[in-house]
């Protein structure tokens, strides 16, 4: 089933506003999910709508909240999210250190006590629009072991890289497990199995089975070791940074609310752009693996996405998207 972004973005705004939220903000997030589920990211656009909407019934996102400025010197300033919606803060937090970058060169801006941001490439797209490299990260709830473990203790926190090209902006937007719990979701939801193991089920044995995983919380980490070190080093980062709550104190209430954030913005005039080409260019020289496969860059399929899915519609799922009619 496909229906077109306006009728997807009118839905949630809807939904939204009847949750009390301001016409502004709920356009701004109703903008956020949409996007997302046009870029192909449906485990947070349409598939995450209804567990976001049911946050805001339960009091942990705050639709009146604002953030605020709290901590400031030169480049790098921490912002208190108040427990507002995550996608709301993330744009106004980035879009401050968009205006820094551009007026110093750099901006770095720590936010804590926000709430989940949906799709964190939506950020590094944002900054990309803009004309500046984007990098950003946020903390979760427990949901991976650390290497050598079985017990989660390490977030899921995914890193975001974005470098703006004219062809179209390089987008590096990865969890540090194999697969996203999102693209287990989605894998579940299409009862598929993975294209290679994800994680261990609760044997402890490596799995395909995305639904095994999801319940053992026993994802495996891209790199093994290499990515268990990446998400301890970020917690460690966004913690330091800004004083806000780190994975351990977010997983106390098995709610992934509070969370902390980062937002990294450099700008220059001159991205040597022609360099750029150059290096995406030989890396597509490589033959690709299946006759008929591909090479992509970060982000190039979703540009691709976002055309196709504008052209032909969005495809949803039926069960959550008659959920989100019937709200």
């Amino acid at each position: 089933m496909r229906v077109t972004f306006r009728e997807l973005k009118n839905e949630f705004k809807r939904v939204l506003i009847s949750l009390s939220f301001t016409e502004a903000k709920a356009e701004l997030c109703a903008e956020v999910f949409a996007a997302n589920s046009l870029d192909g990211v449906y485990s947070h656009g349409l598939n995450r709508f209804p567990v976001f909407a049911q946050y805001v019934r339960d009091g942990l996102v705050r639709p009146d909240a604002e953030p605020e400025l709290v901590a400031g010197k030169g480049l790098i300033e921490t912002w208190e999210g108040n427990l507002a919606p995550g996608m709301y803060n993330a744009r106004i937090c980035m879009d401050r250190a968009i205006a820094l970058a551009k007026e110093n060169g750099l901006g770095c801006v720590s936010l804590r006590n926000t709430n989940h941001w949906m799709r964190g490439g939506t950020y590094g797209w944002q900054a990309a629009d803009a004309g500046c490299i984007g990098i950003c990260t946020t903390n979760t709830t427990t949901n991976m072991p650390p290497w050598g473990g079985v017990e989660p203790r390490l977030g899921n926190n995914p890193l975001v890289i974005a470098i703006p090209h004219n062809d179209g902006h390089v987008v590096l937007d990865m969890a540090i497990s194999q697969f996203s719990f999102g693209r287990l979701q989605e894998y579940e939801f299409n009862g598929e199995q993975l294209p290679v193991p994800g994680g261990y089920d609760e044997k402890g044995s490596l799995s395909t089975d995305p639904a095994a995983i999801s319940r053992s919380m026993r994802a495996l980490p891209v790199g093994f070791w290499k990515g268990s070190g990446l998400s301890l080093v970020l917690d460690v980062l966004l913690t330091a940074l800004s004083g806000g709550r780190s994975v351990r104190d977010i997983s106390t209430d098995k709610k992934e609310t509070g969370v902390t954030q980062l937002f990294l913005c450099l700008h220059r005039e001159d991205l040597h752009a022609d360099l750029i080409r150059e290096i995406l260019d030989y890396t597509k020289t490589s033959a690709p693996v299946e006759p008929e496969g591909a090479i992509y860059y970060p982000g190039e399929q979703t540009l691709k996405t976002r055309r196709e899915n504008g052209k032909n519609g969005i495809p949803v799922n039926e069960g959550i998207w008659n959920r989100v009619l019937a709200m």
